[in-house]
This record gives structure tokens, C-alpha cells and sequence, in this order.
């Protein structure tokens, strides 16, 4: 009897010296503007299902997370909403120029609450949004307010507009005012009015109207994650770009 309990004890040591343990490794902080939030979430899931550590997502307006960036901040990636920021970071010897590429594009659209019946087209935009108020994200400094900006300057109603915002800190935040009913118009990204029940895309600005709204991603040289730059190529590959394409985002 005492035989066969030590080799069943020594039987079972066997096996669980033979299973791996459970790997505690971190995977990449990626800093990433808040537009991306539920597509790089399923990118971010798909990637864990694929035998590798989950990535650490942080989201927040872009200025704000270039600002951590330059301040000295140890992530591995960041996905800015515009060029100008990571040319900013790339001045700065903060990213790694190879790495930089282009993850996605998005569209710029005026919504408003879900229950509205109204619907502009490009020649309402600019007497419609002159009324006010408008929820915008600061376009002294968040992407998607510098391109609202650029729209309504190119539709010459920037002037009339402009009284009338309501500045957000970033697209979330903008959209948000709109969902509580505290603004009747807000311009945001169009991925973001897709992410909310609440709202409902009322106009949509032309392509023409404003820059390209291009989604730059690079690997910071402050990365030390192994999995870094192969989550940044899985973001870029077919699949990671269909993840992306589920939520309203175009190729870059």
C-alpha cells in the first residue's frame, strides 16, 4: 500500500513538473487615441488567443499620450489619430522610424441623439452646426477637432461655428455631451458614432473637406517587449486589418 501511494505521488510530480507553468509575462503597453478603443480591444483578443500574453491597452485623446511619451513614459507602441503627433515623437528621437506605418484611416461625421430625425446634407452642414451648440474635441490640439476645424474653414463656416463649440478633451469626450443630451450636434469619427446606441450620424463631411485622417502606429525606443513589434505587424496583417475593418475603419 505504501509502495503504491509513493508511486502515485511520484507519478503525479511527474506530470506537473511536465506542464508549463502559466506565463506571467506582460505583454506590449500600447498607448493608442481613444477612436481605437474597441477595435484594438478585439485585436488585442485576437492576438491572446494566439498562444501570446494579452497587450496592455491604454486609450486617451492623442496629445495626451504623446505628452506621456515625451515625458519619458515605458510603453512599446503608440497609435496616434494624426500625423502631426507622431512626426512630433519622431523629431524627437522618441519612436523607432522603420517601425512607423500607417494602421488605418476614418471618416468625419456630425451626430446627433439617437432619437433625432434630422439629416444634413453637405450644403446644411455649415448653417445647421452655425446654430450651435457643437460638441467637438479641442481643435486646438486633438486630431479630430483639428479636422472638424479644417472642414468647417473649407465649408467657409468656421467663423460662425466656432462661438458655438463646446471643446472636448478628446472624440470620446465630444460624443459623450451629444449622448447625455448636453449638445444637440457633435463631430466625431465615425467609428465612434458606430461604437454608440445613443447617437446616430445625422451628415457626413467630405473626404475633400479636410486632411486624410490617417492612424500612424510605431514602436517607441523605450520598448523592451518581446511581442511588441509582432503585435505591431499583426495590427498591420490581413487579419489584424479586417479586426479594424469590423469597426468602421478603412485601410490605410
Amino acid at each position: 500500500m505504501l509502495r503504491r501511494t509513493a508511486f502515485a505521488l511520484a507519478a503525479l510530480l511527474g506530470a506537473l513538473s511536465a506542464t508549463p507553468a502559466p506565463s506571467t509575462e506582460r505583454g506590449p503597453l500600447v498607448l493608442a487615441a481613444a477612436s481605437l478603443q474597441e477595435a484594438l480591444t478585439a485585436a488585442g483578443g485576437a492576438w491572446q488567443q494566439m498562444g501570446h500574453p494579452r497587450p496592455v491597452l491604454s486609450f486617451a485623446g492623442t496629445p495626451s499620450l504623446a505628452r506621456q511619451v515625451q515625458a519619458g513614459a515605458a510603453a512599446d507602441l503608440f497609435a496616434s489619430a494624426d500625423e502631426e503627433w507622431m512626426d512630433a515623437l519622431q523629431r524627437a528621437r522618441l519612436i523607432v522610424p522603420a517601425t512607423r506605418a500607417n494602421l488605418a484611416r476614418n471618416r468625419l461625421v456630425v451626430v446627433a441623439p439617437a432619437g433625432s430625425a434630422i439629416r444634413l446634407t453637405t450644403p446644411m452642414l455649415a448653417r445647421t452646426l452655425a446654430a450651435g451648440p457643437v460638441a467637438m474635441a479641442d481643435p486646438d490640439a486633438v486630431p479630430a477637432g483639428k479636422y472638424g476645424r479644417a472642414a468647417m474653414v473649407r465649408l467657409g463656416a468656421w467663423r460662425a461655428v466656432q462661438p458655438h463649440v463646446v471643446r472636448a478633451e478628446s472624440v470620446r469626450a465630444a460624443m459623450a455631451l451629444v449622448e447625455r443630451g448636453a449638445a444637440p450636434f457633435g463631430i466625431v469619427y465615425l467609428t465612434d458614432a458606430r461604437a454608440s446606441a445613443r447617437v446616430k450620424v445625422v451628415g457626413v463631411f467630405p473626404a475633400s473637406s479636410h486632411p486624410a485622417i490617417l492612424y500612424p502606429i510605431a514602436r517607441l525606443r523605450t520598448s523592451t517587449s518581446r511581442d511588441a513589434e509582432g503585435f505591431r505587424r499583426f495590427l498591420l496583417s490581413p487579419r489584424g486589418q479586417a479586426i479594424l475593418a469590423r469597426f468602421g475603419f478603412a485601410p490605410s
